[in-house]
């Protein structure tokens, strides 16, 4: 698996996914064009997670991995991470997962990861924790009303 910088093949693909209930929370609706041109914009620090050449997910990098109302204050690279529908509970998140982290750690030498995740979302937070993440933090979304928790994981990943 590797990542690279999104491009705009990648980018009008991703914002067709869509999730079944209840991850279709995750469905992008804002308009087409403004998110390809968020998407690849480098300075917002969106990746493709590529897998041969098949595009299985995409994450970023620093604010855009934030949620309004988190308290990102503690020293730490936020990482958002989106995986294709189609592979999503086939038992991959761990190698998704360590690929996106690997590069983080070597593009980025963070101090820290943090993940911001939906309550709701507990196949991801069970993930999240296996690999070392631990839960600093829980608030609701002013924007969307949705409950997150915040977790704080280490730079070097939990066998």
């Amino acid at each position: 698996m590797h990542l690279v910088p999104m491009e705009r093949v990648a980018a009008e693909e991703v914002i067709t996914w869509r999730y079944p209930p209840p991850y279709d929370f995750y469905n992008l609706s804002e308009d087409a064009t403004f998110l390809i041109t968020i998407f690849t914009n480098p300075i917002y620090g969106y990746f493709e997670l590529r897998e041969e050449v098949a595009l299985v997910g995409f994450c970023c990098f620093g604010t855009e991995s934030q949620i309004q109302g988190g308290d990102y204050t503690a020293p730490a690279l936020d990482v958002g991470i989106a995986i294709h529908p189609d592979r999503v509970g086939q038992g991959r998140g761990r190698d998704y997962m360590r690929a996106i982290l690997d590069f983080g750690r070597q593009k980025f030498e963070p101090p820290a990861f943090r993940l911001t995740v939906a309550t709701f979302n507990l196949r991801a937070r069970r993930l999240y924790i296996a690999l070392g993440f631990r839960t600093i933090q829980r608030f609701t979304s002013p924007i969307s009303g949705q409950e997150y928790v915040v977790m704080l994981g280490p730079v070097t990943p939990s066998p």
